[in-house]
């Protein structure tokens, strides 16, 4: 059964940087295109960032520049470094299977997220 944990949110005037980690078992890890997720509240849950299992990043353009994925297939673990946080990226973030460049049908379960959350 796939599980996935992240982990690594907080608290952070705006400006700094956090960096989120998520660890995944249950699956053939590099074989997957890996994304991370967002939910603010009342809002839908929102991919903003993707990484392929060769290790090509793709981006939202809101997030473009500021947020950085990567992945270690030896590890079967994904990161998310956010720099220049705004206050508008206060959300829980998730990590599951994805791509920003087209719809890719997710791991079934999605982990508890992680809240990050941007005072101003």
């Amino acid at each position: 059964q796939v599980q996935l944990v992240e982990s690594g949110g907080g608290l952070v005037q705006a400006g700094g940087s956090l960096r989120l980690s998520c660890a995944a078992s249950g699956v053939i890890f590099r074989d997957n295109p890996m994304g991370w997720y967002r939910q603010a509240p009342g809002k839908q849950r929102e991919l903003v960032a993707s990484i392929t299992s060769g290790q090509t990043p793709n981006y939202v353009d809101f997030v473009k520049g500021r947020f950085t994925i990567s992945r270690d297939n030896a590890k079967n673990m994904v990161f998310l470094q956010m720099n220049s946080l705004k206050p508008e990226d206060t959300a829980v973030y998730y990590c599951n299977r994805g791509s920003v460049r087209g719809p890719q049908p997710n791991f079934g379960p999605w982990g508890q997220g992680t809240q990050v959350t941007v005072s101003s």
